[in-house]
Formats: C-alpha cells, structure tokens, sequence
C-alpha cells in the first residue's frame, strides 16, 4: 500500500486525523517516547564475542525470543496486518532490505516514510523483518523481560520484535541498532549524525542526541540535505540510513525552521502534536501530550535534499550538545585528540519526553559516541574507526553548544538559534579557522573571540552569568563530571585518544 492507502485505513480504522493541512495526527497513548530498559539483543553464538553486553545490550535467551515469536503469531492469526517493505541505507554496496510488518496502518506508513523505500517490491529480498505488535505483552515471569513492553533482535533468525508500545520510533532505532551492528565489520561507519552539503560539494556531519539539534541545523535552506539522523560512511563517502526525517516539532514555527514547518504536508505523520479537533489547527507549542512531539515525513519533502542520500567524504564533523548547566563555550574547535575525547564522552542532556522515564528538566547525560543506546559493539570499535576517517580525510572538529548560556536550566536561556545557524555556518564555510581563540580554562578547548553575525560577548560563556564565581564552580562541577566518566573507559581509551593526537 502507498501513502494514500495507509492514511485511509487509518482514518477508517480511527488511529489517526487529518489536520487542516493533511498531514496524519496520531496519539502513541502510554509511550511517548522510547523504551530503552525494556530493548534487548539475542545472546547466541554470533553476538556472544561481538556485542557489549550490559545495561544498554540486555541480553534475552533464544528460548524466550522464540516464545515471544511465536506468540506474536498465534496472536496475529486472523488480524488485518500492513507489510512495507524497504531499504536500510542508500548506498547500493551497504543497504539492507528489511520487511516490517505491523499491526496498525499508520506504523505501516511511518516506516514507509522513514525508511528508503523499495521501488521494485515484486523482487524484494528481506534479510531483516520487523514484527511490530503494539497491543501484545511480554510475560515477564514466563519471558524474562522486565515488563510487558519489549523491544528484542535476534541476529540470527534476522527479526526484530516490538511488541507492547505504539512509539513508532521503536521500529527505526531498532533498524539503526541492526545496522551498527553489521556494518563496522564491512568497514563502514555507522553514525548518529544528520548530514548535509553545500554548493561547493563540502560535506557537514552534525553529531547529537534528540534535542541537541541534528535536524533542524542540517536542514539549511543554503545546503542541500543528505539526512537528518543516521548514515554510514564508507570508502565512497557518507550515505543516509533512511529516506525521511522525524523532526521534533516541538514549539516549531515557520520563521526559525521553515523546511521543517513546509515538510508538514499530506503523507507526514504527526505524533502527539495537539490539535483542535473542531478546526484541525495544530498547536505546536502545547507539551499536553509530552515534549516529545514529533513528525516523520521523506526526506524530498524538504526543499533541495540529496535524493538518493549519498555525499563525499566530510570536511567538518560538528558533535552537538544541549549543557543543562549552560557552561560550555557556544562553539569551540577541538584538536584531534579532544575530538575523541568528547566522541566517547557523548556529553549532552536529555531532554524530557524523549526516553520513559524522564522528568519534567533535562538530565545531564554522556551518552558514549553520541548514540550508546544503539551501538551493539564496544564504543572503542566506532571511536577508533571515526579517528581513522577524520584523520584520512583531514576533517576539522567543532564543540557546539546548543543548550543553555547564562546559567543553568531554569535559570539561564536556551541559545539563540540564530546565532547558533550562524556559528555553525562559519564554521564550515572556513570563516572560524583564521580567527584568535581563547583556550577555556577548564575545557581547554579552542574558543573563537570573533565570529560573523554573532555579538563578541555572546561567544564566551563565562561573561553571560551574572555571578562569573558561580559559573566557575559549575564549569569545574561539570570537568569532573566528565572526567569521572571517561574513567569507565579505561587505559584503551587513554590510549586511543592519544594515539589521536600522535597520528597528526
């Protein structure tokens, strides 16, 4: 079924409405957001050596994944189901056809709109299938599992299991853990980063959690679109995982994200936005549901994306992060050595809605490689690869901070996107390698005294608290922090990291 089709049967089958602009609003009920204590990996054979096990990499017996399996079917006999079939990954050398099967049409048409959709379904092939069963429930006593929700892939039956949740993002990032599990022993690099290329053909990498800022930064009117979220980079250059967007719209406008704001047409599919059910008005700026509010959409609904998404080798790597303490200068330029460091590290804060379990304040997070929740393998394997590709290809690394300047959360103010949209472009575009930096006390990282379009004072961080005392303390709170973290990586970090530095 096409688009069209699966928005019919939604609307038939009352899991969603239009807006007054067309796009399919649906209410993903208790979940509104992933589910990450409840995801495990099958341990067998093939994943015993190579998957990190531990908080993030649960492991779940063959036995209980093959009664959840069976299960699901029993439970689905005579149940209306919507197959879809895709593709993980643009480049033709690394994609992986994927089938996913699902309850519910509009979890159909999400993965249809997400994922690089297969032109030639007569002749599809899948090597990994998606049983997406929302209203079936683990028996934790009987399976094992933690609670009734459970998110589990099998490496070696090739399915992936979700099952008790309507979170849709449960079947992408579950795609995007298959993935970082395959594609580094082909020699590719599987990234939690959105890309995108200017007219010059220089690609930009921006590296983040949700919320940090991936999507809405990389969709620039002035640089064409490769992806919002998930690539490869392989020998050829950086590829899209996907072929669509799933943008936070959370308090979003036509003035600061106009791409986004147009990509909300018929075929996007809305996920907890309010609506006025009478006029069918959005209210983006409503947290009712959660904060968590988002919209899937392909990636051609944006103006000038890159279709199919593949581009060169990268010239800039830029790692986001949202400091919930708001002391991080707003963009600083790291040596290789510091690039690692901060890739392992991860450093950012959850934003709420984004995870179960979350409160109403974002929680300082170091998220490993910008991704731990996804990444199967031990986070050396990925830091390594990407200092060896940064180091063939001569790329320049950016810290960019896109939380909080003047303070902390609740004290301090969000950064300026517009300043921030202008750090980031001189920063590609080549403008901030000549200037003066100043090297931050504590971070030691290279901070530009001047930047184009944005005030001198607005760069240094420490200048915009009231109490500069009470920005040293917190800035020396969050070094420890970071150190005492990095500690759990032990000596082959440290040696990795150096190594970074000696290859230069």
């Amino acid at each position: 079924m096409g688009p069209a089709q699966l928005v019919e049967k939604a609307i038939q089958r009352y899991e969603g409405m239009l807006d007054n602009g067309g796009a399919l609003v649906v209410r993903t009920g208790q979940f509104t957001g992933r589910s990450p204590k409840d995801k495990y990996v099958v341990r067998e054979a093939g994943t015993e050596t190579t998957v990190d096990w531990g908080a993030v990499n649960q492991p779940m017996s063959e036995a209980s994944f093959d009664g959840i399996y069976e299960r699901i079917l029993k439970f689905w006999e005579g149940e209306k189901l919507f197959v879809q079939d895709c593709f993980g990954g643009a480049d033709p050398a690394h994609t992986l056809p994927i089938r996913v099967i699902a309850q519910r049409a509009w979890h159909a048409l999400f993965a249809r709109q997400l994922f690089v959709r297969a032109a030639d379904t007569e002749n599809h092939a899948p090597e990994f299938t998606v049983l997406f069963a929302p209203t079936f429930y683990a028996d934790p006593e009987r399976d094992g599992t933690r609670s009734k929700t459970c998110i589990a892939i099998n490496f070696k039956r090739n399915v992936v299991i979700i099952a008790g949740t309507e979170y849709a993002g449960e079947v992408k990032k579950s795609i995007f853990t298959v993935l970082n599990h395959l594609l580094p022993a082909k020699g590719v690099l599987p990234m939690h980063c959105s890309a995108n290329v200017g007219s010059d053909g220089r690609v930009a990498l921006f590296f983040g959690l949700s919320g940090t800022g991936k999507t809405t930064l990389s969709a620039d009117p002035n640089r064409r679109l490769i992806g919002d979220d998930e690539h490869g980079w392989g020998d050829r250059g950086v590829f899209n995982f996907e072929g669509g967007c799933y943008a936070k719209c959370i308090r979003l406008s036509k003035e600061k994200e106009p791409q986004i704001w147009n990509a909300v047409r018929f075929g996007t599919v809305l996920e907890n936005v309010v609506m006025d059910q009478n006029t069918r008005v959005l209210d983006y700026d409503s947290e009712e549901l959660t904060e968590n509010t988002r919209a899937a959409y392909p990636v051609e609904y944006i103006d000038n994306a890159v279709i199919p998404g593949l581009g060169g080798h990268p010239s800039h790597v830029l790692f986001l992060t949202a400091d919930a303490f708001g002391v991080l200068p707003p963009i600083s330029r790291l040596t290789p050595e510091q690039a690692m460091y901060h890739f392992l590290s991860g450093y950012t804060a959850k934003l709420a809605g984004t995870e179960r379990g979350l409160g109403s304040e974002p929680q300082a997070t170091f998220s490993t490689c910008f991704a731990a929740p996804f990444i199967p393998r031990s986070p050396l394997v990925y830091a390594r690869m990407l200092g060896e590709k940064m180091r063939q290809h001569n790329v320049k690394c950016f810290l960019v901070n896109t939380g909080w300047v003047g303070g902390a959360y609740g004290v301090g103010q969000r950064m300026n996107l517009k300043y921030t949209r202008a750090m980031v472009n001189a920063a590609i575009d080549g403008k901030l390698d000549n200037v003066a930096t100043r090297v931050h006390p504590v971070f030691h990282v290279a901070v530009p005294v001047s930047c184009p379009g944005v005030p001198p004072e607005v760069l240094e961080a420490r200048s915009q608290w009231k109490d500069a005392a009470a920005y040293d303390r917190a800035a020396a709170d969050l070094h420890v922090r970071f150190e005492d973290n990095f500690k759990r990586f032990g000596d082959a970090a440290h040696e990795l990291v150096g190594a970074a530095q000696a290859a230069r």
